[in-house]
Order: structure tokens, then C-alpha cells, then sequence
């Protein structure tokens, strides 16, 4: 017997409408602040990243495939990782459907991540994905971009980390209601795993010069995961408790092909 409130058809027509008001006005509000992303200013790029992609080295102009605009998705798999984070697997799901679509909008998609190429290629393998994902391994990419921390920056408790400075060393306490999440799923330990962040990182080229153009992190990334934007519409929502959604089943979501048959 279900617990939640009922009412008739016309009850909950007059609910929809006062809704409808606030979604509008969130979608106008969501519409201001994509173009108040659009005219942030732009940061010239003067490093020389490298990075191996699946057709060899590569230069950060590189990446953007003689398109204009790059996107760049910060997955987590750091080199001491046997498995892509679920996490970001699970946000990278989605990303085979977009690329064909952005690449036709003068738009790049890629992921980056620490691991080497070989570690990255078995696993988007066993994924199943097309996506291009390169290699930042030795280089600075992924700490210039708030994506890596150091071992240094952990244990002192500084570092830099969605725009703003804090300690670090909060974030190596491993939570009580997550006995085993997404480190223990990545084949490492939970320091080492929260060296890795995920995130966004944006990218112009114009004229032959590369520009910073917009990064986001933590909640800034829920709209790229599709799943969120269905179970946002569902009765039951997200139905998540607890840290990286953890509730008294376990952890509520896996990599795609970790599900037990249904």
C-alpha cells in the first residue's frame, strides 16, 4: 500500500500547473547561465601537453581532431587503478550517443585520464565504447586542471579543488556508510583513488592558439549523467543514501555489466 499522498485527476492537474511555473522558470534560469558560461573570458594555453592516444603521441591541439571547440571529460582511472571508476563509467555511458552529434557541431568530445593507453583501451573494451579516451600519463594535464592531486597536497591538507583551496586530508576518511564504493571497485586503496577527481575541462583553438574556455566538478557534472535526468522524473527520484549513494541494498549503481541478471 503505497504511502504517498493521493488525490484526484483534477487535484493533481492544479499541482502540475504550479509545477509547470517552476520548471519554466528554471529552464529560463538554466538559459541565463549557459550564456553566462559562453562569455566567461577565455585563458590562453601555452603549455605543451602531451598525451598517447590510440593513433599515437598527441598535442592538446591534437585532441580537438581539426575541430574548433574540445570537450573534455576527467575520468577517473589513475595508473594504480585496475578499473575505470563506476562512477564516471557510469556517466561515460552515455557519451557514444553525443560524440556523432557534437562532432557535426564543431565539437570534439574526449576523455582523459591518468592510467596508460594500454589500461584504458582493455577496459573501454570490456565497456564496449567508441568514445576517444587519451592518455595524460606523465604529464601535468590532469594537476594543472584540478583533475589529479599529489600525494604531497593530501598529506599536507592543501589543495585546489573546484575553484577554491581546502583540506585535503578530510577527504581521505573513508565514510562509515561506504564500506567498500568505488575504491575498492577501482582495485585500489581510498587514498589513492581520491587522488583522482572527475570533472570538465573546455577548450577553444582558434587562430592556432588553445584557450581554457570553462571547467566544472562535483554537482557541476550532473547534468552529463544521463541516468540522473530520468530518475530525476521517476517517482522514487534518485533513491539514494548516504556517501557516492550508498543505501541499505548497497551501492545502488554499478558498472553496466556488473548488474545481476534480471
Amino acid at each position: 500500500m503505497t504511502s504517498h499522498k493521493t488525490g484526484t485527476r483534477e487535484e493533481w492537474l492544479a499541482a502540475r500547473l504550479e509545477l509547470l511555473e517552476a520548471e519554466k522558470e528554471l529552464t529560463r534560469h538554466s538559459d541565463e547561465l549557459a550564456r553566462r558560461r559562453q562569455e566567461l573570458p577565455w585563458v590562453q594555453i601555452d603549455k605543451d601537453y602531451r598525451f598517447d592516444t590510440d593513433d599515437g603521441p598527441a598535442s592538446l591541439a591534437d585532441l580537438f581532431r581539426g575541430r574548433s571547440q574540445l570537450l573534455i571529460y576527467h575520468f577517473m582511472f589513475g595508473p594504480d587503478y585496475t578499473a575505470g571508476c563506476p562512477t564516471c563509467s557510469s556517466i561515460a555511458d552515455g557519451f557514444n550517443g553525443s560524440v556523432v552529434h557534437l562532432a557535426h557541431h564543431d565539437v570534439t568530445l574526449c576523455a582523459v585520464s591518468r592510467a596508460p593507453l594500454a589500461k584504458l583501451q582493455a577496459y573501454k573494451q570490456r565497456m564496449g565504447w567508441s568514445f576517444p579516451w587519451t592518455s595524460s600519463f606523465g604529464s601535468d594535464f590532469n594537476y594543472d586542471f584540478q583533475a589529479t592531486h599529489t600525494t604531497e597536497q593530501q598529506q599536507s591538507g592543501t589543495g585546489e579543488h573546484n575553484f577554491r583551496t581546502f583540506d585535503m586530508r578530510a577527504r581521505l576518511e573513508m565514510p562509515a556508510d561506504s564500506p567498500w564504493v568505488t575504491a575498492l571497485a577501482s582495485g585500489t586503496d581510498w587514498a589513492t583513488y581520491r587522488r583522482e577527481s572527475s570533472g570538465m575541462s573546455v577548450f577553444a583553438l582558434d587562430d592556432g592558439a588553445i584557450y581554457h574556455t570553462y571547467s566544472a566538478s562535483e554537482r557541476g557534472l550532473d547534468g552529463l549523467w544521463g541516468m540522473y535526468q530520468w530518475l530525476d522524473r521517476a517517482p522514487l527520484g534518485r533513491n539514494e543514501t548516504g556517501f557516492f549513494g550508498c543505501n541499505e541494498t548497497g551501492f545502488w549503481y554499478r558498472r553496466h555489466d556488473e548488474y545481476d541478471s534480471q
